[in-house]
């Protein structure tokens, strides 16, 4: 196969190309021409009266060619040099970021992913340089997240079938025997695996933007009460009081039903596994052409330090929150996806001891 030429031997040919023509039209050029130019201007000291100028004019012309060959020859040798050289010198430093990019590409290959491109003063190559930039750090923002999925994936694996392990190796060396509550431990952990497993499923699809979404006009009040009435029978007598708190009417989303319902399942889920006593309460209110849905419980809260990663995968918070906790640890970052793909926001606030809130938005429907 023939050997392609790289793109710095290019560069250097190209510019050596143009000397060589430049340099090459001059000579030509000149050697034609200056002769002629040179005894024309003999032939007219001769007419204004220089008799000496007749005998001296072959010498003339000899002396004057020889002295341009030489002049010529100094000129093309000088004159390479230097275009050559200028012409490596240029095309090392044209290729120098090209070069950079494929000795930090070879890095990332290893594992480095830290290592950047510098500014060029050349303003094509330094777009390049800062476009290569922002997707490096993409890259090593995506092989983070990789990392520390993988790590808390195998976290939260470990725990279930470990106890599931655990009952099964001392069911078959006879150290305990089967019981009905022993078949539901079972199933709990068994159900807990179910469940993290679905939940990483449609957190990856909505992620990729694979998951459907129907958006149309709804109403979401019958929505809201049906949930209320849902959750509620869930609850103990001791437990958490959960009301809804908004208008007999209220005007119609663009939404997907089922999603919705998704979203508020998973924040309802949340305040009540969080909340033993106090109240749990759902209100809406219309800002600027949303509809913002309000969930405030009064339970454990959140630490301030805790709530940038609050939608986070496996973000379960501090160990006061833990004590509480069964959930898969990713509701809240399929939450979030669920809002954005409905083209809302969410937010939460939070108190320690005091209780959290959620509240996310969805956009009116056009009158």
């Amino acid at each position: 196969m023939k050997q392609k030429m790289s793109l710095g031997t290019r560069l250097f040919l190209s510019h050596l190309a143009v000397m060589v023509v430049g340099l090459s039209t001059f000579i030509v050029i000149a050697k034609v021409s200056s002769p002629q130019f040179f005894v024309v201007r003999l032939e007219q000291l001769e007419r204004k009266g220089f008799l000496t100028v007749r005998s001296a004019k072959t010498y003339l012309i000899d002396g004057f060619q020889t002295a341009w060959n030489r002049s010529a020859t100094w000129s093309l040798i000088l004159g390479g040099l230097t275009a050559g050289g200028l012409s490596y010198y240029l095309s090392r430093r044209i290729m120098k970021p090209l070069k950079q990019i494929e000795n930090i590409t070879h890095n990332f290959t290893a594992g480095h992913w830290e290592q950047r491109i510098p500014e060029s003063e050349i303003p094509e190559l330094n777009q390049l340089s800062v476009s290569f930039n922002r997707m490096a750090s993409s890259l090593e923002d995506v092989e983070r997240r990789r990392r520390d999925l993988v790590g808390d994936l195998t976290h939260e694996l470990r725990t279930p079938l470990t106890v599931v392990r655990g009952y099964l190796e001392e069911l078959a060396s006879g150290d305990i025997e089967a019981s009905p509550q022993l078949y539901v431990n079972l199933i709990r952990e068994t159900r807990r695996l179910e469940n993290l497993t679905r939940d990483l499923q449609e957190l990856s699809k909505a992620e990729a933007g694979y998951l459907s979404i129907d958006v149309k006009p709804i109403n979401l009040l019958p929505l809201l009460r049906g949930l209320v009435t849902r959750f509620r029978d869930q609850l103990l007598d001791d437990g958490p009081v959960l009301k809804l708190s908004c208008p007999y009417s209220l005007p119609l989303v663009m939404a997907d039903g089922d999603r919705t319902e998704q979203i508020l399942v998973n924040l309802l889920g949340n305040a009540i596994r969080y909340t033993e006593i106090g109240s749990i309460e759902i209100s809406t209110k219309v800002v600027n052409k949303y509809l913002w849905i309000t969930v405030q419980d009064t339970g454990v809260g959140i630490a301030p330090e805790d709530l940038p990663h609050v939608f986070e995968r496996f973000w379960r918070g501090d160990r006061s929150r833990n004590s509480y906790s069964g959930g898969s640890g990713i509701g809240l970052a399929i939450t979030k996806k669920l809002v954005e793909l409905q083209v809302g926001a969410i937010e939460v606030t939070s108190q320690l001891h005091q209780g959290t809130t959620f509240r996310f938005s969805l956009p009116l429907a056009k009158s």
